[in-house]
């Protein structure tokens, strides 16, 4: 029996014993031996509707609220929970004062006083988590509990992400999913419910290139889930002060000190401008790049003409772009090359060449 199923005949069993106290109230029969055909008519009919009621709100009371706890992170989780303690506690501590007021303000302020301290402690927690919390740091920093931040006190300062939030557009490119089964990635992945809808929607729709794009992205999402060492939750939070995607990215990358993983330049540029942590996979390709100076000889195959006379293109196995100066002659032919000159552009590295001997198919011909 799967554990939905077991949950809801749970609750089932609760409401039905629910439905007996109420219908033995109503009755005032204490015992089964009590038990009479009236009051029968009354209970049976109480535990049937109980039955009924447990199985309708079953799943709103047991599986949809760990399904969206799931993708909560574990520090609202915990300022949730402090919050609903302090609440309760203030509550109680108001409870004998409130029941000494006359009927019928001493019997229902005492409950509404719990409801409204615990939905008040758990708000003013989850606004005030970042300073809450912070201020408890410091305050054990101040009496010499973390030597560490004294002795480092530049790397304290540095921000400790828990969360990646990944965009649109590094899930399509797939890189994200190569990175992760290597290990290099040290927190949860975390897909917002917006960036998820709108790679929904790229994938419905009725261009073949956009469709396939959005195909893909939701065949990495699934190939990220299936990686054991790679933690992925979705996230329902949906800043209401922002509207693009984009936007609301910087603005629950802020509230989460979550990093944004993106390819988008412009993404990159605003995010980086607020604040915000951003990872951009074609800068971690561009750095993880052979590192080339000039001088050096290499072995390179020319495969196309450059766009200057004489000039012949080829390519290293991570896609760098090497120019051969004079190359054109040796189109389809394995070159060794002098490197002339290396330049960083923002699409990546460019290596200008020479030519050093002739082709080997030429010497072999010789």
């Amino acid at each position: 029996m799967r554990w939905d199923r077991f949950l809801r005949v749970v609750v089932m069993l609760i409401a039905a014993w629910l439905g007996w106290e109420i219908g033995r109230s109503i009755t005032n029969i204490k015992t089964l031996e009590e038990l009479t055909l009236e009051s029968a008519q009354i209970i049976a009919p109480s535990i049937l509707v109980g039955l009924l009621l447990g199985y309708v709100i079953a799943p709103w009371v047991t599986v949809r609220p760990a399904r969206a706890l799931r993708g909560v992170p574990t520090i609202q989780l915990l300022a949730g929970t402090a919050g609903l303690a302090i609440g309760l506690m203030i509550a109680a501590l108001l409870a004998y004062p409130l029941s000494l007021l006359p009927t019928p303000f001493g019997t229902i302020l005492p409950f509404v006083g719990v409801i409204v301290f615990a939905y008040l402690a758990v708000t003013v927690m989850l606004m005030r988590q970042k300073e809450i919390f912070s201020f408890f740091r410091i305050d054990r920093e101040s009496e010499g509990e973390t030597k560490t931040a004294e002795a480092a006190p530049a790397a304290a300062s540095k921000p400790q992400h828990t969360l990646m939030l990944l965009d649109t557009s590094v899930i399509i490119d797939g890189r994200i999913a190569d990175v992760a089964e290597t290990g290099f990635l040290w927190a949860t992945l975390a897909v917002p419910r917006f960036v998820l809808n709108e790679l929904q929607y790229i994938a419905d729709s009725s261009e073949v290139l956009r469709r396939n794009r959005g195909r893909r992205g939701l065949e990495m999402l699934d190939r990220l889930q299936q990686n054991t060492n790679v933690e992925i939750v979705f996230l329902d939070q949906d800043p209401s002060d922002a509207k693009q995607v984009d936007d609301k990215l910087i603005s629950l990358g802020m509230e989460l000190n979550a990093a944004v993983v993106t390819n988008d330049y412009n993404l990159n540029r605003v995010a980086r401008l607020q604040g915000v942590t951003v990872l951009n996979i074609n800068e971690l390709a561009n750095a993880v790049k052979s590192v080339v100076l000039p001088g050096e000889e290499m072995e390179i195959r020319v495969i196309q003409e450059g766009k200057e006379v004489n000039q012949g293109v080829g390519y290293l196995e991570d896609g760098t772009m090497v120019v051969v100066e004079n190359g054109r002659r040796h189109l389809n032919e394995l070159v060794l090359v002098q490197v002339t000159k290396v330049l960083q552009t923002n699409a990546g590295r460019l290596i200008f060449a020479t030519p050093e001997v002739e082709p080997r198919s030429r010497a072999g011909q010789r």
